[in-house]
């Protein structure tokens, strides 16, 4: 809003007019859960066999398609691990859905983040 302030400032102290109508005045707003990216999840998990598997059969359940996965151990004796998913495109109502079904495994500690993608 500041930016625009000063935009307004400097074009009347050049005498000059703003920019007319925006070009995005007449589309429609998405519902967030209609929104279609890509996203970055990473979970804290417990570092043992399977829990793979089950993340995976989670976000196929959900018709949430996995890009990549990256999971690494602690290192500190812990037995847990951190678990790195990016998706392809996806409804962001099935990310969600995805992300209430994980906090439900007893083999995810905890959502650390969730973030959305965007480009390529």
């Amino acid at each position: 809003m500041l930016g625009d302030l000063v935009a307004v400032c400097r074009n009347r102290l050049a005498g000059a007019t703003g920019p007319g109508e925006s070009a995005y005045a007449g589309l429609t707003v998405s519902g967030m859960g209609d929104v279609v990216t890509r996203y970055h999840i990473s979970l804290d998990v417990a570092d043992k066999p399977g829990v793979l598997a089950q993340v995976a059969t989670v976000f196929a359940e959900q018709g949430v398609s996995i890009d990549t996965v990256r999971q690494q151990g602690r290192g500190d004796g812990s037995g847990e691990a951190s678990l790195v998913v990016v998706t392809h495109r996806a409804p962001d109502a099935a990310l969600s859905s995805t992300v209430e079904a994980l906090r439900k495994l007893d083999t995810v500690r905890g959502v650390a983040s969730i973030m959305r993608v965007e480009g390529e």
